[in-house]
């Protein structure tokens, strides 16, 4: 007996990958015919930059 590698599309091929959502689910409040703008603000930079100096600070506070 032959059983589907898959659950609910043919396109996944992967079990794990078959039961998460579409990508484009993730963006709901997207229209659909807009591309998704991947430019980075400075939130994204503030954000990074306090994570980086943040887990500086753990490491050298380890350390010392």
């Amino acid at each position: 007996m032959r059983r589907a590698l898959v659950l609910n599309t043919e396109a996944a091929r992967h079990w794990l990958r078959a039961s998460l959502p579409q990508r484009r689910a993730m963006f709901a409040d997207v229209p659909q015919d807009q591309p998704i703008d991947w430019r980075l603000t400075a939130s994204d930079v503030r954000g990074a930059a306090t994570v980086y100096f943040a887990t500086f600070a753990a490491v050298l506070a380890f350390i010392a």
